[in-house]
């Protein structure tokens, strides 16, 4: 391979780095050959710089590639430094390259780097975990068939209850039932019933019925923190061996703070209903032991004594804070006469912010004979409002088996019409034996 021809004007020599003139053939100050210098290839390759540096004058100079063919560049060429400057010996601006036939530029790296095409070959899915399968639901209504996806019965299409709609729950010897009824869009009744042991071993039973006023705020809300408020008062105070008309009364006030409450929170409550009262609703409770049952109220859900054996009458242990009521005991009208009446259910007294002054209404008994007490609003008693009427829905086993008892009184109201939310409660009398220390929270 011939050599390239030198180049128009080389500043200084390769090999000392002395300045030459222009026309020079060889160096003044070496004697240097300076037509044997050759011209940068034309491919421009970039090489790495392979030459040791001679030491100097304080200047790094790069030892030339002999004359002829330049050898071959190594196999992988070093790139510049991490943090992108040169290779030592390279300043930036330096021309030295041109007589050494050494480039330390490199081609403009791309934009953006093309990502390995995916594996085109399916990737088997996990074996799925087979979940449980869940228990099937039985319809509330007829107790036969299946609820479906849907929440209706397949048997008699019965629609199924929201969490409130209809509850249910038995504590020791103690039941209730609550349900929506057929004619309102919400449960505003609520119940709590407890069991537990006085301090002389004597066993106790307990159970607390609230009816929510429609006409107020919130009558759900109401009901639900008073009986709430009322039974862990009751049971709290049954437990420290305070008399149980003593703990009765203490309960419903309980309850009554509970739903004063309510009226206390932000404005914002009551935005959808500014032209509503207070929330507000009315109480009822129980409370079985050994030989005595109490009872204490405030409206006009009521209390019922139903003995085991029919042949002994019935009673109503409550009267009602109604407008009714009040007519029949100032002797204006008869029983039949005020309750026919539009205004006979408007109730004269309540748990609420706006109601009169606090009158809880508590009174003990001693039955003779065992029996069912039955507390219920007046979505029950509505369809079996005297005492004989009542003793003729309780089922004969009430008093053993009070769930049962409960249900089919929830059932009667149904049946019935259910124009109002139905609650009942049933205890046996006397509470029965539950074993010392034990207790049931309401």
């Amino acid at each position: 391979m011939s050599q390239m021809p030198r180049q128009a004007a080389l500043p200084k020599c390769p090999s000392c780095a002395e300045p030459v003139e222009p026309g020079d053939l060889f160096c003044g100050a070496c004697g240097y050959d300076l037509s044997a210098v050759p011209a940068p290839p034309q491919d421009h390759p970039t090489l790495p710089m392979t030459g040791a540096a001679a030491p100097g004058n304080g200047t790094d100079r790069a030892v030339p590639w002999p004359a002829g063919p330049a050898p071959a560049p190594p196999a992988d060429p070093p790139g510049p430094g991490a943090d992108g400057a040169a290779p030592h010996g390279q300043e930036d601006g330096d021309e030295r390259s041109a007589g050494s036939g050494v480039r330390f530029d490199r081609p403009a790296e791309p934009d953006e780097y093309p990502l390995q095409a995916p594996d085109p070959r399916p990737t088997a899915p996990a074996a799925p975990t087979a979940a449980p399968a869940a228990p099937a639901r039985l319809c509330v209504a007829c107790r036969t068939g299946r609820v479906d996806d849907d929440g209706y019965c397949e048997n008699c299409g019965h629609a199924q209850p929201r969490e409130r709609d209809h509850l249910e729950r038995e504590t020791g010897p103690v039941a209730a039932v609550s349900d929506r009824g057929l004619r309102h869009h919400r449960n505003e009744d609520a119940f709590a019933v407890g069991h537990t042991t006085l301090p002389d071993g004597t066993p106790a039973a307990l159970a607390i019925v609230c009816d929510g006023v429609s006409s107020a705020t919130r009558p759900d809300a109401a009901s639900l923190a008073a009986s709430r408020a009322a039974g862990d008062t009751l049971l709290a105070g049954l437990e420290h061996g305070t008399h149980p008309q003593a703990a009765m009364h203490e309960a419903i006030v309980a309850a009554a703070h509970a739903v004063n409450a309510l009226a206390d929170e932000p404005a914002t409550a009551r935005e959808h209903a500014p032209h509503q009262n207070a929330p507000a609703c009315t109480i009822v409770g129980a409370v079985v032991t050994s030989g005595l049952l109490v009872v204490g109220w405030v409206g006009d859900s009521r209390v019922y004594w139903v003995p085991t054996d029919r042949t002994a009458p019935s009673a109503r242990l409550t009267e009602d804070d109604s407008w009714a009521a009040q007519m029949v005991a100032a002797g204006l009208m008869s029983e039949a006469e005020a309750y026919a009446d539009e205004r006979a259910h408007a109730i004269t007294g309540w748990l609420g912010a706006d109601a009169y002054e606090l009158e809880p209404h508590t009174a003990c008994f001693q039955p003779d004979r065992p029996g069912a007490v039955v507390v219920c609003t007046d979505g029950l008693w509505n369809y079996a409002e005297t005492p004989q009427e009542m003793s003729e829905v309780v089922p004969p086993d009430a008093a053993t088996r009070p769930l049962h008892g409960a249900q089919v009184l929830v059932g009667h109201a149904l049946d019935g019409g259910g124009h109002d939310n139905v609650t009942v409660a049933v205890l046996p009398f006397p509470a029965p034996p539950q074993g010392a220390g034990s207790a049931g929270r309401p």
